[in-house]
């Protein structure tokens, strides 16, 4: 145990230095915008994610480790209770090393883990609800439903996905034979309205905001398109490389014993856990047939399929099964931990000491690091100009820009302003009257938008954002005078509306239903990027 305690803490201290030398994704800087408000909630997502930031940040202040540290400290929680997951069904030590070793095979949860996003705040809060539920079944104390109703509460804090639990937790109430006992108790109910009472700020945000969140998913999760194999296979190309090419048929079989074991015998843990990774991942699935899948979206599944798996090989030799499957079972396990761990350090060594891009402008890392050379140019163009504030017309290239700034000059986004209802005052002092200066991603530059404002633009130069040798962005700066942006228009307005990459009926259904909620959509959506607030 000391050895494996040892490798943890080795492989701890590689989270921790790619957490302080990778620059910071835009996806991230977005994020660590919004823990500077003070609102109940976001548009794009629940709230915890920025109260993770800010807790990150408050103890090591506006750095890259500072934003990323919740992440460092998710991942360590969620091995722990993966950890006791597995001490209490099984009181197998190998079967706890297991559950704790899988997740460090794993690139996501060994490296990427390290990178804050919301899936950062709901993976131990999704996980901690599990074991809370197999408490309950360990000790027969109703008490402990409302532990699991505080933790789904705060998993629903951290982000929508969260619902797709539902059916596990349904399933473990219903299918055992205690069904009748929890239905007719106060305890299973007391956890929903805990569950509830805990999602308010959400609520409250968006019953004062005309329900725009719950809009906003809503179109991503209603988009349909004709049937693609390549999103498929996107999908589970992302699985196989995130969770690991040995490691993730290695989990899934794991997990399909488990729900045979579970519905088969009743058995409540077999089935809550089993089901938990089920649901979701059918649930994307039938969804990549049409749709790209985000990296990050299936990501709360796969801790609780490691303890599946993990139990699985304890439960293997004690149900009497052939003794060529349990040694095969183990030696796949092993092997995909061994290389996994492997191929974690190897990415690791790839984005922090080569030199070298074996990718292109395709490298998810690299593909937005570099933004210190706009910024720079963009803080020599404002000496050079006299310009106080910065417009910009995409969230990425605002959020950037607000994290290389650090406030010193108020960034806005002209556009979309219904992402930043709520927010403060970015120093309207600065910017009325002022010449400002407008920085875009080409070709975002030549946006249709500007037709709606009075603002005269006046090019500067373009700037080149590169990684490694390779051109990866280029930027116009330019010159901004006789206008000043509006951050609260109407909602009917073209600088109000966000983008949704979704289908034109989902449009026209939304514009049908309520003419303050728009859309702008972009007709070929199938292989854009996903935005940071879908699911």
């Amino acid at each position: 145990m000391l050895a494996v305690a040892g490798l943890i803490a080795a492989l701890t201290v590689l989270r921790v230095i790619y957490a302080g030398v990778i620059d910071l994704r835009t996806d991230e800087a977005y994020y660590w915008t919004w823990s500077k408000e003070n609102v109940l909630s976001f548009l794009d997502h629940p709230p915890a994610i920025a109260w993770f930031i800010r807790f990150g940040t408050a103890i090591f202040g506006d750095t890259n480790f500072g934003v990323r540290f919740a992440g460092i400290l998710a991942m360590l929680i969620t091995q722990l209770l993966l950890a006791d997951i597995v001490r209490r069904v099984t009181h197998d030590v190998r079967a706890v090393v297991f559950a704790v070793l899988m997740p460090e095979a794993a690139l996501y949860y060994g490296l990427l883990m390290a990178k804050v996003s919301p899936d950062v705040a709901l993976i131990p809060f999704a996980v901690a609800m599990m074991w809370a539920l197999v408490r309950l079944k360990g000790s027969d104390d109703a008490r402990w439903w409302l532990a699991a109703g505080i933790f789904a509460g705060l998993a629903l804090l951290s982000k929508f996905t969260a619902v797709m639990l539902i059916p596990a937790v349904a399933a473990f109430m219903l299918v055992p034979d205690w069904r009748r006992r929890w239905l007719v108790s106060p305890y299973p109910w007391l956890a929903v309205l805990i569950a509830v009472v805990l999602f308010l700020p959400v609520l409250i945000w968006n019953a004062g905001h005309d329900w725009a969140s719950f809009r906003f998913q809503f179109v991503r999760a209603a988009a349909t398109h004709e049937l693609s194999l390549r999103t498929v296979g996107d999908f589970i190309g992302l699985q196989f490389g995130l969770v690991g090419f040995i490691l993730l048929p290695v989990v899934l079989s794991g997990v399909a014993l488990t729900a045979w074991r579970g519905y088969r015998q009743r058995d409540a843990v077999a089935i809550l856990l089993s089901t938990a990774v089920i649901v979701p991942f059918a649930y994307f699935f039938w969804k990549s047939l049409t749709l790209r899948i985000g990296d990050t979206w299936p990501m709360f599944v796969w801790p609780v399929g490691f303890a599946a798996a993990a139990i699985n090989i304890a439960m293997l030799p004690r149900e009497g099964w052939p003794a060529w499957m349990i040694k095969s079972t183990v030696t796949w396990a092993v092997a995909a931990i061994a290389s996994g761990i492997a191929f974690v350090i190897l990415v690791f060594l790839y984005y922090t000491v080569s030199p070298w891009n074996f990718i292109g402008r395709t490298d998810p890392i690299g593909g937005e690091a570099g933004f210190a050379q706009v910024a720079d140019r963009a803080q020599a163009a404002l000496q050079k100009t006299g310009a106080t504030w910065i417009a910009t017309t995409d969230y990425r290239t605002y959020a950037m820009l607000r994290w290389h700034f650090k406030d010193r000059v108020p960034v806005i986004q002209i556009n979309e302003r219904g992402r930043f209802q709520g927010f403060r005052d970015p120093g309207m002092n600065l910017i009325r009257g002022h010449t400002g200066l407008y920085v875009g991603r080409e070709p975002d530059n030549t946006s249709p938008l500007w037709a709606s404002t009075t603002a005269v633009r006046e090019p500067l130069e373009r700037v080149e954002r590169s990684w490694r040798g390779v051109v990866m962005d280029t930027y116009a700066l330019e010159k901004l005078t006789g206008w000043t942006p509006e951050l609260s228009p109407p909602p009917d307005s073209p600088l109000y509306r966000w983008r949704v990459l979704a289908g034109d009926f989902v449009q026209a259904a939304w514009r049908g239903g309520n003419p303050g909620f728009d859309v702008a959509v972009l007709a070929n959506d199938r292989d854009a990027p996903p935005f940071p607030g879908e699911f």
